[in-house]
This record gives structure tokens, C-alpha cells and sequence, in this order.
């Protein structure tokens, strides 16, 4: 779905039509939890704290989340995909990869299904969607993004290399800004370049992830389509501009994380019982420290309590710090 929360809160009150807009809260520890496309045109994003979004757009218009709406919303349009096929992976409340290889209307292009689900989403709902379609998941979710909104991308079998080449390293799966740098300093700006190396090479340089960047590189994703897929964990984190050594400034960084993952836990309707938070320091060592509690987590003042007594057994006093996170599993 396109700028989802946004477009709803749109589509119900005429007054935000036309406007730029975010789903959040304005005051001084607020987070923006969806913009719309007039929003998007002041750089103002999703997980921007609010001051900052409204310092980038000071006419920005701010919207109160009704998750409740976008649940049911949610719901019409999954309706929609489970009436092509038993094959759907929610990924989020306004996403999700369809198989269609064998579809209930036998229909024999997934382009043409595609569309007649972008127009039955919008005869619904009265909300656009754009689609991405491959022989793969990497390739659809890439391409899902091309062409927003309302966009339409379709990457053949015998178009996939070409497309992959030409794609920058930050379009791949898994590759945030951190990773994007480092590799950079390897030669690495695209999916050409990520071609060239060998799988061990990336395996050595990047992890476990190697394997992932190494089989996507060549267009190479065997994932299925999991219909039955459990959620068992939700998650938020940030990737600091420059390093923090300042146990304030974490605090405070810490707070923005937390109000997102409240958002996130309500999205997905995941409610758990251990808290863990997760420390990258300046030399890419990754610590965590978690605490579970006998009830589940349901508000941000359960979280934020126990995600302050997690930072401050934070060492700080030789290494500062490139990442924050902070998860919510065990339901």
C-alpha cells in the first residue's frame, strides 16, 4: 500500500487532502509513524522524530494513528489477495508477497493479476497499492518499490541480471547505511560490483549476511512464500550519523526507538514478555541485554521503564556507541 497510514487519514477527512501530512504525535518526543507523498516532498519520513519533521516542513499537518482503521482496512485488502490465492505472507499491516503460480482464477500472468489487484484494492478502499513482480521474493520487493505510487515494476527471468546491475548497493535487502559505507570502501556501489566478488569474500566481510548478498547478486532467492508465517519478535533500531558517548544523548536516542516499537508492536498486534536491547559500539562489536517480565508488554510505559534499566548497565567508558536497538519477543 502507498503511504499507507497517511493515505487513509486522507482518504477519511478531506482536510488533509492535498497536504502534507504525518501519522504521529507533535510534541517534543513525538515520532512520525507514516508521512504522505506532500510530506515526503520536505524529506519528512517515518521514524523522524516530530521536531524534526516539522522543522523540514514547518505547514506539516499532524494526524492521531487509528490503528483500529488500519487494521480493518488491512483486512479488506488481504481479503482481496486470499481471493487469488491461499498463498499470501503478510509482512506488515499493508504489505505481504503473493504466490500465483497456481491461482484460483487461473489466470496465467502475474502481471494481469497484479493490476486487477490494484484495481480491486482501489474499487474497495478507495486507496492506491503498487506491485512488484519476479520469479523471486528479492526481485518482487525491490520492484514493488519502482514507480510509486500507484506504480506497477515487472522484472522477467531474462531482464534479472541487467536489472541487478544497474541497482545501487542501498537497494538490497539487508544493506542500511552502516553497511552501504563499508561497502563502498570495498569497491562496492552496485549490484555490479557486488557481483564481482566471490561468495567467500563477502562471507568474510559482512557475515552470515554474505551468503544472502552473494545468492541475491545473481538473482539466486529459494525463500518460499510462507502463508502460515508467525511473528515472533518485533523490532526498531537506529544507526547513529556519527558515533555517541554520551549516555544522555543514548537516553534520549533510546526514547524515539522505544515510541516506534510501541507503534510496531501495536501494528502487528505482538505483545511479549522479554525486552532485549541490542549495542553495536564504534569497532562493530554487538552487545544485548534483556529482561523478561511474568506480564506482557502492552504500553510504552512497560517498555520505556525497562528499556531505561537496560541502557544503564551500558558500558560507555571505552567505546561509543554506532547503534541502538531495542525487541520485543517471547509472546
Amino acid at each position: 500500500m502507498d503511504a499507507f497510514f497517511a493515505s487513509v487519514e486522507q482518504r477519511d477527512n478531506e482536510a488533509y487532502r492535498g497536504k502534507p501530512l504525518a501519522v504521529g504525535h507533535s510534541e517534543a518526543r513525538g515520532v512520525v509513524a507514516a508521512a504522505s507523498y506532500e510530506a515526503r516532498a520536505f524529506g519528512v519520513y517515518s521514524a523522524m522524530p516530530s521536531l524534526t519533521a516539522k522543522k523540514r516542513c514547518p505547514e506539516l499537518i499532524f494526524a492521531p494513528p487509528r490503528f483500529e482503521v488500519y487494521r480493518s482496512v488491512s483486512q479488506q485488502v488481504m481479503s482481496i489477495f486470499l481471493e487469488y490465492t491461499d498463498l499470501v505472507e503478510p509482512l506488515s499491516l499493508d504489505e505481504a508477497f503473493l504466490d500465483v503460480t497456481i491461482n484460483h482464477k487461473n489466470m496465467p500472468s502475474a502481471s494481469l493479476i497484479a493490476k486487477e489487484i490494484q484495481a480491486r484494492i482501489y474499487e474497495q478502499t478507495k486507496l492506491r497499492a503498487s506491485a512488484g513482480v519476479s520469479y523471486n521474493k528479492f526481485l518482487a520487493k525491490i520492484a514493488s518499490d519502482y514507480n510509486k505510487p500507484n506504480g506497477f515494476f515487472l522484472v522477467r527471468p531474462e531482464d534479472a541480471n541487467g536489472f541487478i546491475d544497474s541497482l545501487k548497493i542501498e537497494q538490497f535487502y539487508g544493506v542500511g547505511k552502516v553497511t552501504a559505507k563499508k561497502m563502498h570502501s570495498y569497491g562496492i556501489f552496485s549490484g555490479a560490483d557486488l557481483k564481482t566478488k566471490t561468495e567467500s569474500d563477502l562471507v568474510r566481510l559482512f557475515g552470515k549476511a554474505g551468503y544472502s548478498y552473494y545468492a541475491n547478486s545473481h538473482g539466486i532467492d529459494l525463500r518460499p512464500v510462507e502463508p502460515d508465517r508467525i511473528c515472533k519478535s518485533v523490532s526498531a533500531e537506529t544507526t547513529f550519523d556519527e558515533d555517541k558517548d554520551s549516555l544522555i544523548l543514548l537516553r534520549v536516542e533510546l526514547y524515539h526507538i522505544a515510541k516506534e516499537l510501541i507503534i510496531r508492536i501495536k501494528k502487528e498486534q505482538f505483545y511479549g514478555r522479554t525486552i532485549t536491547l541490542k549495542v553495536k559500539y564504534a569497532d562493530f562489536k554487538i552487545i544485548t541485554r534483556s529482561k523478561t517480565i511474568t506480564r506482557r508488554v502492552a504500553d510504552f510505559s512497560d517498555l520505556w521503564e525497562i528499556a531505561r534499566e537496560l541502557i544503564a548497565q551500558i558500558n560507555l567508558s571505552q567505546q561509543s556507541v554506532r547503534l541502538l536497538g531495542l525487541a520485543l519477543s517471547n509472546a
